[in-house]
């Protein structure tokens, strides 16, 4: 099976018109300025001589608003990208935007420009919420969106954020299904995190907003990962990427960060289904789990967690390989 690899292109807030309460971009990609259209061949080629040659690459503009620029600056970030996919190293192009900056216009430029993957920051599907967090489109706009965006035979992903300002377990969920329903085919789930900076900074000091515990964040995270595999979603990313500024607590305020975030919630998933296949055994039982290579190490469990825990019911338990 062949490897997929993403080349990453950063624009942190590259035009976006707004500023929500959560946001500070340079905080989170720790970069200032969009990577400059000269530049982007010798990070691409910087990239792919580490990439070996059979794999599936992919090009993505991430950290911005792409299709809030204008359509000629659109065109020239994905003009300078046009050799790799004509000479078949790179396969797909994606960009993550807004929703309210999708129309015929722009879907028909990124079209004509080999862009495959369009990722909408939907964050919430609940109108309070959106409200709340100073988005400035509606839920409505990520359903006409996500319409237009399939009608065009892009393939849609739907980003979403936990523990929002106003947010719930059950909007959350709610927010999934309608992702699910939505037609989208890729997702990622982003426990909100209080950044130095942001306007989330002051309400958490005022009081006003209070973040997930990493038990919360867990929790609410592994019953979304579980909905999203029973209805074919493929989960790009569960947790923000660990920069240096996060991992360093220098951008960091609160919430639930943990370097190992998505580990901790396939540990627990895995936790829940070793439960179901160890009941009705009783302490003298031999019990063996079965697990694929790539998820051994979920189901032994994050620091060992799952192993420990259930040998100490079952002295007997084995944990093994299975294709």
């Amino acid at each position: 099976m062949k490897t997929h690899y993403t080349i990453p292109i950063f624009i942190p807030e590259k035009a976006c018109p707004f500023r929500c309460v959560y946001c500070n971009q340079f905080n989170i990609t720790n970069r200032t300025d969009a990577v400059n259209v000269n530049d982007i061949k010798s990070i691409v080629d910087m990239y792919l001589a580490t990439i070996p040659q059979n794999a599936i690459v992919r090009i993505g503009f991430f950290g911005g608003s792409f299709t809030c620029m204008p359509v000629e600056e659109q065109s020239a970030y994905l003009s300078a990208v046009q050799e790799y996919v004509n000479r078949g190293v790179v396969s797909e192009i994606q960009l993550s935007t807004r929703p309210d900056f999708i129309n015929d216009e722009i879907l028909s430029n990124l079209k004509n420009n080999h862009v495959t993957i369009i990722e909408l920051g939907a964050q919430s599907l609940s109108d309070d919420v959106l409200k709340l967090c100073g988005r400035g489109h509606t839920a409505d706009d990520v359903e006409n969106a996500s319409r237009l965006i399939n009608s065009y035979g892009f393939d849609l992903g739907l980003q979403m954020m936990l523990g929002l300002p106003g947010d719930s377990f059950e909007t959350s969920f709610m927010t999934a299904k309608k992702i699910v329903e939505f037609g989208a085919k890729y997702t990622r789930i982003y426990p909100t995190l209080v950044i130095k900076n942001s306007y989330l900074e002051k309400m958490y000091y005022e009081g006003v907003y209070k973040p997930l515990s990493l038990y919360e964040a867990v929790s609410w995270c592994k019953n979304l990962v579980a909905f999203f595999n029973e209805n074919n979603v493929n989960i790009l990313r569960v947790g923000l990427h660990p920069s240096e500024g996060l991992l360093s607590g220098e951008s960091l305020v609160a919430g639930p960060f943990h370097v190992s975030f998505k580990e901790l919630v396939l540990t627990e998933l895995w936790h829940d289904k070793i439960n179901s296949i160890v009941e009705g055994k009783t302490y003298s039982d031999e019990v063996t789990i079965f697990a694929p290579e790539t998820e051994m190490n979920y189901a032994v469990g994050y620091g060992g967690k799952n192993k420990k825990y259930f040998s100490s019911l079952f002295p007997k338990l084995k944990f093994k390989i299975t294709p």
